[in-house]
């Protein structure tokens, strides 16, 4: 963990806006204290989600896409952090970890360029050495017992969760992946395209469940590689099911489930397959908020989910008066994760819910 930058109380609180008569999530979430043995914290915290952020954009860059998305993480806990505690979700089911020190990282990257080879292998070899300790906090989080929340960065980030999950667990894990593009492009060297390519490759990825693929943009290539294996992974398109109606969105969420669930799996969010929300690569068509929202709950009810990843936004190309609210839409999925993950869900009486 020598890369993680632990968040503290006090960085908790300088977010919290405290307001008479309320409780926020800033008020009950779960830091760790300067000083505290983290992996022993982690290990007894009566939280059973740890969140953890990501904040570069490399493997974005080493794909050709729009740097950005290392400002998802400031915008989402500043988010995060505001959130009503009340029967519904409560902060004490959080720990907020910290965010793995890229600094160096970030550095390094800012004046190379993905067309000309020499820069080109650098920004991957960058990746590389993330996806390394991004594997090495998540199998220590999951062999804690906990289930990680990981936001901000590319899609590169992916391989880390998927490898450190598998390593915890002893054996590969399934992932189901809301995007606009199937991340399962050739291994060419690491980038925010290729994560879950290469974790199949390696041995990590045993089931891939792509929802909502945007046929503009998946090729011929990839089609072809994915109908190869099929036995292990599958795709359905946003096309098919929003555009021409050959597929029931309902439909397909049981489809998808069926084919994971038949062992651990993770939960994948590309922001950018939702319409103009800021990301790498933007779109203007695609499935909704409230969609994205309705997934995370969905396939976040089954116990065989273990992490819930969400990447890609980039708040930093959002105009100024709107760059809170990539902050915000991802503090509703974590909250419909924890909401869904939990047991404790069923207890509910919502006839006793006054409005």
């Amino acid at each position: 963990m020598d890369k993680l930058i632990p968040f503290c109380i006090n960085d908790l609180a300088k977010l919290t806006n405290h307001r008479s008569g309320e409780i926020k999530f800033g008020e009950k979430m779960i830091t760790i204290e300067k000083g505290t043995d983290i992996k022993a914290f982690i290990k007894k915290c009566t939280a059973k989600y740890v969140l953890f952020g990501i904040p570069e954009d490399i493997g974005v860059r080493a794909n050709f896409g729009r740097p950005g998305a290392a400002s998802a993480w400031e915008s989402t806990i500043k988010s995060i952090a505001n959130i009503q505690h009340n029967k519904f979700c409560k902060g004490e089911d959080i720990l907020i970890l910290g965010q793995l020190d890229v600094s160096e990282e970030m550095k390094a990257v800012e004046n190379l360029d993905f067309h000309i080879t020499g820069d080109r292998k650098k920004l991957s070899d960058l990746v590389v050495a993330i996806d390394k300790e991004v594997a090495h906090i998540i199998s220590f989080i999951v062999k804690a017992g906990k289930k990680p929340i990981i936001i901000g960065g590319g899609h590169n980030n992916s391989y880390g969760n998927i490898k450190g999950t598998a390593l915890a667990k002893g054996k590969p894990i399934n992932a189901v992946n809301f995007d606009a593009h199937s991340d399962f492009r050739i291994l060419e060297g690491r980038h925010s395209g290729n994560g879950f390519s290469y974790a199949y490759d390696e041995g990590f990825l045993s089931k891939y469940f792509i929802f909502g693929l945007h046929e503009n943009y998946t090729s011929k290539k990839v089609l072809s590689n994915i109908k190869k294996i099929q036995d292990r992974v599958r795709y359905n398109t946003y096309d098919e099911i929003s555009i021409r109606n050959q597929k029931s969105f309902d439909k397909e969420l049981t489809q998808a489930l069926s084919f994971i669930n038949n062992d651990f799996f993770g939960i994948e969010i590309d922001l950018d397959a939702i319409p103009n929300i800021a990301s790498s690569a933007m779109t203007i068509s695609g499935f909704s908020v409230e969609q994205v929202r309705q997934f995370v709950h969905y396939f976040g009810k089954s116990q065989n989910a273990t992490y819930l990843h969400i990447c890609e936004g980039a708040p930093d190309l959002c105009a100024e008066k709107d760059n809170n609210l990539i902050g915000k839409l991802i503090g509703y999925l974590v909250t419909d994760f924890i909401k869904a993950n939990n047991p404790l869900e069923e207890k509910i009486n919502y006839m006793d819910v006054k409005f």
